[in-house]
């Protein structure tokens, strides 16, 4: 419905957002859900490098989603136009919407980058159009998206359970990263289907304080991703890039998701500077590497 809005614009109306990527500083896989999915147990940051999410919107009808990147979808098979699709179902309103991504987060990275690009156009044209729904609302809507929409819509660093819908936001250190993708894509579903859930004798549930979470001392304590092994198993690229973190600097090393890429974590900006420096220098060209801080 409309919820008597007074949004009408008189002309072409234009917006531009950032879209950041996230990190999983922990994730475990506790079980396989009935409805398909899994439960998971993570830890995510969102961090400083961003797609740009533009979006248009005037008098009219249609929704229209394309990308700088050859290897993301356009129109109806892109996470953002669902998104703007439910936006607009919600506020009972017809528009016409135009958005358009400048890709600048590695596409099936383990980073979230269409997760948050969806996250984003909801918030965005929500804005747009008198915000007719609050957060808790989007926050609904996005998770009909995907598991990792709520989290980008939070907008800060999260526990995350259930299927990575349900989020408590929690206090972390400064932390600054520097992320490292080999530059291939990594199938989600494949690595969640190559995870063999039967062989893992550790206690699933990874205890935690709010203590620990502010403690940059104990970063390396608790980084730690049920995901990594599968992924390291096909792709020894993993390993050696964690290696390479550790070696410039890093207090501890982990894949992010289910991969490709791999991010260090630092305490000091500085030192993040300089192993992203030696990094871009030393690592194989292929490699697309990023200096990042927590947000």
């Amino acid at each position: 419905m409309d919820n008597g809005q007074k949004y009408s614009p008189s002309a072409q109306q234009r917006r531009q957002f950032l879209s950041p990527a996230k990190v999983n500083l922990f994730l475990k896989v506790l079980s396989k859900r009935p409805d398909g999915y899994h439960e998971i147990f993570s830890l995510m940051q969102p961090v400083s490098l961003y797609d740009e999410v533009t979006i248009e919107v005037e008098e009219g009808d249609g929704i229209l989603v394309s990308t700088d990147h050859a290897g993301v979808p356009g129109g109806k098979d892109n996470l953002a136009y669902r998104a703007a699709d439910l936006v607009l179902r919600e506020a009972g309103l017809k528009r016409k919407v135009s958005i358009f991504i400048v890709k600048r987060i590695p596409v099936g990275a383990g980073l979230g980058g269409g997760s948050s690009n969806a996250a984003t156009v909801l918030m965005g044209l929500n804005s747009f159009l008198g915000t007719p729904a609050g957060e808790q609302r989007l926050m609904e809507l996005g998770a009909s998206i995907g598991s990792d929409v709520p989290f980008f819509i939070l907008k800060s660093p999260a526990i995350a359970t259930g299927r990575g819908e349900v989020l408590k936001r929690v206090k972390l250190p400064g932390y600054s990263y520097v992320l490292v993708n080999p530059g291939f894509h990594v199938s989600t579903a494949w690595v969640y289907n190559n995870l063999d859930l039967t062989k893992k004798p550790e206690d699933n549930i990874l205890m935690y304080s709010e203590e620990t979470l502010d403690s940059e001392h104990d970063i390396k304590d608790f980084l730690h991703n049920d995901l990594e092994a599968v992924t390291e198993g096909r792709y020894p690229e993993i390993s050696a890039i964690k290696g390479a973190l550790l070696e410039a600097g890093a207090m501890g090393s982990l894949m992010s998701g289910s991969g490709p890429t791999v991010f260090g974590v630092f305490s000091e900006t500085g030192k993040a500077q300089e192993a992203f420096q030696r990094l871009k220098k030393t690592l194989d060209k292929g490699f697309s590497v990023f200096l990042a801080h927590g947000l």
